[in-house]
Parts: structure tokens; sequence; C-alpha cells
């Protein structure tokens, strides 16, 4: 979609805290072209850590080559679609832009997806070809995908292949049980086989602005799962804009992967924009906080994007005073609302900067973040990245400007903006309006700019005809030392329509009842804010990158 800037410059404008002009421009861009040309520059650098063994950006770039080659071999062509089906491992950095330097989509899949969320997207998708790993927790459902839907090809990676020598061999002599045995099928085709070539692939002829690089299917916490259409151009454009706002440009860059890669977040903030730096990312194949801290003094990583409950299993850690943590200048937080009591703990704790940003599917990635330097203001989502336009509409039309003074639906124009559902045009209809794409997400704007999320338009609760959000009842509930986690929902009421009802679970060695939280919560909210109920759990639910999952827990009450 084409951005659409106003006449008249935007508040943020005289205010702008991120390094580069607020109206930069960022020319067309592929993402073979992107990759090959920080390849070509970082050469014998490091651009992969993985488990400590490291790979060059030259040793990338021949891998990179060598799938392109492997999957023409197999026929595959511009616009054929390619899975991955894989967590964050070495193959899925070649199979990714392997797949784009020969002008094919990628659609990710998470390796958290069952038989039947897999062929669903499969199909919807008209997956070809599908990258996966031999571990038990992977192959058999690829395989199951295979027999049972139009998916033609399985191509199957070893992880022991990926590991520093001392390591592979540990994990073929005692962990042969996470090795899934394959059928001799002509349909499968190891990782090893595929890039058995000379990697001299033929580029297609890529147009940045017009031909899709990635299918990212929503998360399908609010209705069935879409595919969001995100061109080269959508995907280069916000790896440059994310790099646009780190002043530490002149400095070593390495980050921590541990966020998955199959979601948007990681893919743009961690994989797209680290390579478009020229920067190192140390990956680990899942997140696990001993490891993550292991890693994290073992690298010296200097940043590190994750969720708000990574940090929290950080700090709860008991290695963490073990860590060091010299080396690291900052942490974007992302997926979900970050307090303001885990900021300054995080922070007093590492000495690294955390701060807040947010970004959407449809976003093909970062739509604002808080300035790494400069003004930061908690509780917000800090100014709009680079080349990015934000404005407020009206909840209930949104041809119309919000109200002076009044939360409105936040919606946004940039060259991030994706460019459209898969195969649902009625959908585009629904999202877009002129040139802008609608968020969901309710929000305010200061007079410097800075963006602060209110709640989404779907989870407001309706309390006898007043509506409630449950991130500010959420926002009080944080304040209590006891409580680590919260969430809000609507609940049946007779007479109100909906009532608010909030779920936490406790800090370690916290003792408070139920009652007495309601009790102490209460009197701090409005009358139609209050809540029938707090019920405490030992956990929350949470979605497969460690956000809440506010829609699993409504489902869960309405069971």
């Amino acid at each position: 979609m084409t951005e659409t800037y106003p006449d008249q410059p935007p508040i943020w404008q005289s205010y702008y805290n991120h390094p580069v002009p607020w109206d930069q421009v960022y020319p067309p861009l592929s993402m073979p072209g992107m990759f090959f040309r920080s390849a070509g520059r970082r050469g014998d650098a490091n651009l992969l850590d993985f488990m400590g063994r490291k790979y060059s950006y030259r040793q990338v770039a021949a891998a990179v080559g060598r799938v392109a080659k492997g999957l023409q071999d197999l026929g595959v062509g511009k616009g054929d679609r390619i899975g991955l089906y894989l967590p964050n491992v070495p193959h899925y950095v070649s199979a990714y832009y392997g797949a784009m330097a020969i002008g094919a989509t990628v659609v990710n899949f998470s390796p958290l997806y069952t038989v039947d969320e897999l062929n669903h997207q499969v199909e919807d998708s008209g997956t070809k070809i599908l990258f996966t790993l031999s571990a038990t927790a992977l192959f058999p459902n690829a395989y199951e995908v295979l027999e049972q839907s139009s998916l033609e090809r399985l191509v199957v990676g070893s992880i022991s292949g990926a590991l520093p020598p001392a390591k592979a061999l540990f994990y073929s002599l005692f962990k042969r049980k996470e090795i899934s045995p394959q059928p001799d099928d002509d349909r499968i085709t190891p990782f090893s086989d595929l890039i058995s070539n000379d990697g001299d692939f033929k580029a297609p002829d890529i147009q940045p602005e017009k031909d899709i690089a990635l299918l990212q299917y929503t998360g399908g916490t609010t209705g069935t799962p879409k595919g969001a259409m995100c061109s080269h151009q959508n995907l280069t454009a916000n790896a440059r804009q994310i790099n646009d706002i780190d002043p530490f440009l002149d400095e070593v860059d390495r980050l921590m992967g541990v966020l998955p890669f199959f979601h948007v977040f990681a893919n743009s903030a961690v994989l797209n924009r680290t390579i478009q730096r020229g920067g190192e990312i140390v990956m680990l194949p899942r997140f696990d906080a001993k490891q993550t801290l292991k890693a994290i003094s073992r690298t010296k990583i200097t940043a590190m994007p994750g969720v708000p409950t990574m940090y929290q299993a950080l700090l709860d850690h008991a290695d963490i005073d073990k860590t060091d943590f010299s080396s690291l200048k900052v942490c974007v937080s992302g997926g979900a609302p970050l307090s303001l009591e885990l900021k300054k703990k995080f922070e007093a704790k590492t000495g690294a900067k955390l701060v807040e940003g947010y970004g959407l599917t449809e976003s093909c990635g970062v739509v604002s973040a808080n300035p790494y330097e400069g003004l930061n203001k908690p509780g917000t989502i800090g100014q709009p990245v680079p080349g990015t336009f934000v404005k407020l509409v009206d909840k209930g039309d949104p041809t119309k400007p919000a109200p002076q003074g009044e939360p409105g639906e936040l919606i946004f124009s940039g060259p991030q903006v994706m460019q459209g559902y898969w195969n649902l045009p009625e959908e585009d209809d629904q999202v877009f309006i002129d040139g802008f794409l609608r968020t969901g997400d309710v929000a305010t704007i200061d007079a410097d700019g800075y963006i602060k999320i209110v709640d989404r338009l779907k989870d407001m609760i309706s309390v006898g005809g007043f509506k409630v959000f449950p991130s500010q009842v959420e926002e009080v509930l944080y304040k209590h030392d006891a409580v680590k986690e919260a969430l809000v929902i609507g609940v049946p009421d007779a007479y109100r329509g909906e009532s608010p009802k909030a779920y936490v679970s406790l800090e370690p060695g916290a003792s408070v009842t139920g009652e007495e939280l309601k009790n102490w919560l209460n009197p701090q909210l409005g009358k139609h804010e209050r809540v029938v109920d707090v019920v405490i759990r030992d956990s929350l639910p949470k979605t497969m990158i460690g956000k809440l999952d506010r829609k699993a827990l409504r489902e869960e009450e309405l069971d």
C-alpha cells in the first residue's frame, strides 16, 4: 500500500527523538539484494553464533546460493510458496533467503502448530515444499501433513549438523530419542542433498514493491489466522527503519536471537534488521532462561529484543546475579504491554535500557518505538519509526477523526504496511482506509507524539453502556507487589451485560488471596471498572511467543 502523508507537519516532528529525520525515504530494495549486499560488505565477519558454532557472512551466503540452486533444480520458481517449519537454527536463515533469492514466497509455520493448523495453512497458502528438522517434535507432524495435504515435498535437516563438533557428538550419542526415524519416501529430500551443488542459481527479476517475499499468518488471537502479504520492499524498508532508530551505529552490533524467527517481531527486528546492519546474531533454538543468561555472558551481546514475560523469566532465574551484562546496551520489548515495575527492575539489575515498541503482523514488523537514548516515556510505545505516519480515528466510525482529547483507533501508513491479506480481498476492505491500515488498537497521542495503547477495540468490556479498557485495570493490578502477571476479561452479567473479572499469577513467595486483592483493587477504580472477582492461578495462558493470551483465557471462562 502507498504511504500517505499530511499537508501539515505531524505533532512529533518538532520533538522527534530518533536519530534520523522522521521523513526518511527508503528506495525500493529486494530481500536478496539486501542480503547479498551485506554479505559482500561483511565477508568473513560473523553472522551467526549457534550454540557456540560460528558462521560468517561468506559461509551463509554460500549456503543461501546452494539452497536457491537446489530449489530451482526441484522446479521451484518465482511466486511458488516455500514453507519453513523450523525453530531458530542455521537452516532457517539459508532457507529463508535462499527461497527469496529465486523469487519464491516464504511461508512461516510455528513449530508449535498442530497437524490441523499446519494442514489449514499449507492448503490456504498453496505451499509446495516444507523445510523442517528430523526432530521428533517436528518431523512426525510434517510427514502427516505431507500425507494428508497437497504439500509435494519435505526438505529435512539435522540439528546435530549445525552444532559445534563436541555438542554434535553429544547430541548424536545421547539424544537419539529426539531424532525421528524417517520412512523411505521419494518425497523426502535431506537438506544436505538439497545443498549438494555449486550454488550457481539463476536470479529472477524481482520487483520489490510488488512481489511478495513473505506470507506471515496472524496469530489467530482475534479469529481465523490470515496471511499478511509482505513485499520485498515492506521487509527491507522495515529493516532499514529499525536500523535507523539505533544510535549505536559505529559500535559492535551483536543481538540475542532467542525470539522465534517464524514470528514477525523476530523476523523483522532480529533477522532482517541485523543482516541489513551487518551485525551478528547469537541464535538459540528456543527461549530458556538459563541458556539465555549463559549466552549473554559468553557472547557479550549488545542488544536483545524480547517480550515482557521473557524479561520477567530472566529476573526470576537463580543465575541472574552470575550473569555479565556489561556489554548489553538496550533491550526492546514488544508483543504485550511492558509494566513500569518490570522495566525498573530489569534496568536496575542489568544496567541496560529497556524500551517498549510496537508492531503487528500487518505492518510486516515495527511501527513505533521509544528512543534508545533521549526522552523515554514508560507506558507508551514511543514515536513512529522513520517514514511512518500515525493518526487516531473515531472508534465507531473510522472515516472520522477521533474527538479532540479522546482515545481513538490507531491507524498508520508507511513503507512497511502489508500489501493485503492472501486471497481475502473482502478483509482488505475492512482493514484499509484511504491508504492507512487500521490496527484495532485504541490509543492516545500526547503533545510530543508519543503513542499510548489504551486497549484493543475487541477487548473493550461493555458495562451497562460504559466502555472499560482491561489494560487500565491491569495497570493498577501491577502496582501491587504480589502481582506478577495480570489479565482482565469481560464475563456475562445478567444486569450490566458484562462485568470485568481479573486473573493474576503471583510473585514467588507472595501470599495474598483473591478477595484481598479485589478489596485492594476496586477502591482505586471507577464504579463501572470494578471487578467481580480476582482469581489467583499458578500461571496465565500465553501465546507461542510468550505473550499473555486474553483470547485463550476468555475461551476458558466461557467453557
